[in-house]
């Protein structure tokens, strides 16, 4: 039996570890930080005393396998799935955008139909989007999603209230950073190919919670987890055959085989105590290019409630989403009533205080819910995570790396590495499934069980010219 040295506990190693364990691998997991998760994970805020996710984060239908992932750990009973987004306008005004009962990708066409939140000319405009991309745009496009929308006549209103709120949230970018290959995936994907594409799922307990069962699930199969442990370096040897990762305080940790699953940045720190490779500095190059784009959310709790929507998209205005916590995880203390407002792409917000983003959001929700001008805040907290996602302008995927890195017995994790989609969980469970298969592989023993995408319906087929 093989051993495999997992180093990040983020969704990407999670999703490589428990892979190999449920193949039948013996598994360690060396985490830096004193908890899981990585950047999808849970604290006690000290300012508010109450535990909160670092930011809301939702899986959609077409996560294949991020959803297989939570299956495998036994949690995706608490995730809490909605067929429906729900628009908000200035003055309460609601549009809701679900699934008729038909055929993908004519399932949304009623919703937009009837959606007040656009007028004739928005959905009219919409429609020959979503028409357009129903065909892949070609891998090696270089058009920015700005520039692609300009082409087809996109009015103000579709923009505004669709491409930078829906599209852009789920990509965490400007429309003019956006690659248009990426941009097209996710319209396809979310909206187009399957009516189960567009489900949106958020978790009913703390990310924290969630992300323990892993942790479970891999002691439970003889794997070991190492928490507030920081590999500064590794060296492979060729005579043994082994990995040995320095563990600080002159530790090692002996493996047949490494997978690396870390964010862009750290692999880069660790490259220089990794074993010279001519291919190393090529992946060092890669590492360096990416940039991050932060996300920014704010917590309050009211001492009654605002609205009884799940969740919602609140136009026009500062904050994109509005997420209602109390609803959402009804395990919480019931006395306040507890919503998170979400901005992506949040460059400019990130840099104002805190305090005077809790004011603008004091100033701002009454504008969209009618009861948020008679709460009184009980207490708010602003987190601003600054390194959210990375990038993907065009010409991103030229530095993404494969899981196989430079080094024998040695893999690539996370959502940065080329896994064919942008800076997503489900990005980072693909590179843990890729990763785990490919050590698998080649240390001789039968791959994790494959996770297929969802197939499009047959009229998307027809119509995007993909039948076969």
């Amino acid at each position: 039996m093989a051993d495999i040295t997992v180093v990040g506990g983020g969704v990407a190693g999670l999703s490589a570890a428990c892979a190999l364990a449920e193949a039948g691998l013996r598994v360690q997991l060396v985490e830096r930080r004193p908890y899981l998760g990585g950047r999808a994970s849970s604290f006690r805020h000290p300012g508010v005393g109450e535990v909160i996710d670092n930011c809301q984060h939702v899986v959609f239908g077409c996560c294949t396998h991020m959803r297989a992932f939570y299956r495998r750990i036994g949690v995706e009973r608490l995730i809490r799935w909605s067929d429906a987004m729900t628009f908000v306008e200035p003055g309460g005004r609601q549009s809701v955008l679900g699934s008729a009962p038909l055929p993908a990708p004519l399932h949304g066409l009623p919703g937009l139909w009837a959606a007040r939140a656009f007028d004739r000319r928005d959905k009219l405009a919409l429609a020959r989007a979503f028409a357009a991309l129903l065909r892949p745009v070609p891998a090696d496009s270089t058009e920015t999603l700005a520039d692609w929308l300009g082409r087809h006549g996109q009015t103000p209103g579709a923009i505004e209230r669709f491409w930078k709120l829906v599209i852009a949230s789920a990509l965490n970018a400007d429309l003019g950073s956006i690659s248009l290959p990426y941009a097209s995936m996710v319209i396809r994907e979310l909206f187009l190919n399957s009516r189960e594409g567009g489900r949106m799922g958020v978790s009913t307990v703390p990310l924290g919670e969630l992300y323990a069962a892993a942790g479970r699930f891999l002691e439970a199969r003889g794997g070991a987890i190492r928490l507030d442990c920081a590999v500064t370096g590794a060296q492979w040897d060729e005579g043994r055959r082994k990995w040995r990762a320095d563990a600080g305080a002159g530790e090692a940790i002996e493996s047949d085989a490494l997978i690396l699953a870390l964010p862009f940045e750290a692999l880069g720190k660790l490259l220089p105590g990794l074993p010279e490779a001519p291919a190393a500095p090529r992946l060092a190059g890669q590492a360096a290019h990416h940039e991050h784009w932060p996300i920014l959310s704010v917590h309050l709790w009211f001492d009654r409630p605002i609205t009884a929507l799940d969740h919602a998209v609140l136009l026009d205005g500062d904050f994109h989403w509005l997420y209602n916590k109390s609803r959402i995880q009804p395990g919480r203390d019931g006395s306040l009533a507890y919503v998170e407002l979400v901005v992506s792409a949040a460059r400019e917000l990130a840099a104002v205080p805190g305090p005077e983003i809790i004011a603008r959001t004091q100033a701002s929700l009454p504008r969209y819910f009618s009861e948020a001008g008679r709460a009184v805040l009980v207490k708010a907290a602003v987190v601003k995570e600054q390194r959210a996602t990375f990038a993907v302008p065009p010409g991103v995927d030229a530095y993404r790396p494969e899981a196989r890195s430079p080094w024998p017995r040695c893999y690539l994790a996370g959502d940065w590495t080329r896994t064919g989609w942008p800076s997503t969980m489900e990005s980072a469970a693909r590179s843990g499934h890729a990763a785990a298969a490919a050590a698998a592989r080649d240390g001789g023993a039968a791959p994790p069980a494959e996770v297929r995408d969802l197939r499009p319906s047959l009229v998307a087929r027809v119509l995007s010219g993909r039948l076969r």
